[in-house]
C-alpha cells in the first residue's frame, strides 16, 4: 500500500490538489475533516477543549465556534500547543481508522492530507511526500482575499505553521502553485503519473493483496506440481486504484481477512514509527 503524504500551508492550494486526487479516483484521508469530527458536540475531544478553553468558545447551539477558537490559538502559541495536545490522540486514531478501512477495501494508493504533516511527525508514515508551495507574498494575498480577515490575523495564521520554504526542502514532489489553475492542472498530471506507478515490493507486501498472498502462502500447501499453483507472489498490478476482486475458489478468504488485517496493520504502523 502506498500512502502519499500531501501537505502545504494555509491558502497554498492544498485543498484544490486534494480535490484533484479525489476527482481521479484516489481516496483521500483528510485530517481537517477528522479534526472537525473530533470537536463535535458530545465527543471526548469536545469535552476536553471546552473544559480547557471555557464555554465562551461555544455557539448558541452548543457547538464549538471554530472561528473564535482559531483566533485564540493562532495568536497564542501556548494555547495552540494545548489544543494540539488535547486533540492529537483523537485525530491520530481517526486517521488510522480511515487508513485501515481503505486497506480492507483493497486500495493500493491513498493520499493522507495533513496540514501539519511534518509538525505532527506523520511524514514518517508517508512516501512520497507532496508539498503544495507558494511564495509568502502570494500566500498572504490569497488568504486575505479568501477569508476577508485583517492582515494581523492572516499573518498570525501563516506564522503558526512551518514555513512553506522549509516544507519544500523536505518534499519528494513539489507543486508550485503560484501560477494559474491551468498551470496547477498541468503539474498535477505529472504528479498523478508518479504516485500511481506500480507498487514497489515493500508497498505490495503492505497492501491487502500482499497480506492475503502471504497468509495463503503460509496456511495453504502450495505445490506447483500437485496443486497447479505457483509459490511466487503475483507481480504488483499497474492498476493502483479500486478494490480487489476476491476469488470464489477460496471461501476462507473473508475469514482470513478478519484474522490478518489488524496484525498486519499494527505490524506496519509500529515499524514505521520506530
Amino acid at each position: 500500500m502506498r500512502i502519499v503524504g500531501l501537505t502545504g500551508g494555509i491558502a497554498s492550494g492544498k485543498s484544490t490538489v486534494s480535490n484533484l486526487f479525489k476527482a481521479n479516483a484516489i481516496p483521500v484521508v483528510d485530517a481537517d475533516v477528522i479534526a472537525r469530527d473530533a470537536l463535535k458536540k458530545g465527543t471526548g475531544g469536545y469535552k476536553k477543549v471546552v473544559a480547557a478553553f471555557g464555554e465562551d468558545i461555544l455557539q448558541a447551539g452548543g457547538e464549538v465556534d471554530r472561528a473564535k477558537l482559531g483566533q485564540i490559538v493562532f495568536s497564542d502559541p501556548q494555547k495552540r500547543q494545548l489544543l494540539n495536545r488535547l486533540l492529537a490522540g483523537y485525530i491520530t486514531r481517526g486517521i488510522f481508522t480511515e487508513i485501515l478501512k481503505l486497506w480492507v477495501k483493497g486500495h493500493k494508493v491513498i493520499v493522507l492530507d495533513i496540514p501539519l504533516l511534518f509538525e505532527a511527525k506523520m511524514d514518517k508514515w508517508t512516501s512520497p511526500i507532496v508539498v503544495v508551495w507558494v511564495d509568502p507574498e502570494t500566500q498572504l494575498k490569497r488568504l486575505l482575499t479568501r477569508d476577508q480577515t485583517s492582515e494581523e490575523d492572516a499573518r498570525n495564521r501563516i506564522n503558526s505553521q512551518m514555513p512553506l520554504d522549509v516544507k519544500k526542502d523536505k518534499a519528494d514532489i513539489i507543486i508550485d502553485n503560484t501560477g494559474s489553475l491551468d498551470d496547477l492542472n498541468e503539474q498535477f498530471k505529472k504528479v498523478l503519473f508518479q504516485v500511481t506507478k506500480p507498487l514497489t515490493g515493500n508497498e505490495f507486501w503492505l497492501s491487502r493483496q500482499g497480506a492475503m498472498f502471504n497468509c495463503l502462502h503460509q496456511l495453504l500447501p502450495l505445490d506447483s506440481q500437485n496443486a497447479g499453483m505457483a509459490a511466487e507472489p503475483p507481480s504488483p498490478d499497474s492498476k493502483t486504484t479500486g478494490e480487489e476482486k476476491t476469488s470464489s475458489s477460496f471461501p476462507e478468504i473473508a475469514t482470513l481477512d478478519l484474522l490478518i488485517v489488524v496484525s498486519r496493520f499494527d505490524q506496519w504502523r509500529f515499524s514505521q514509527v520506530f
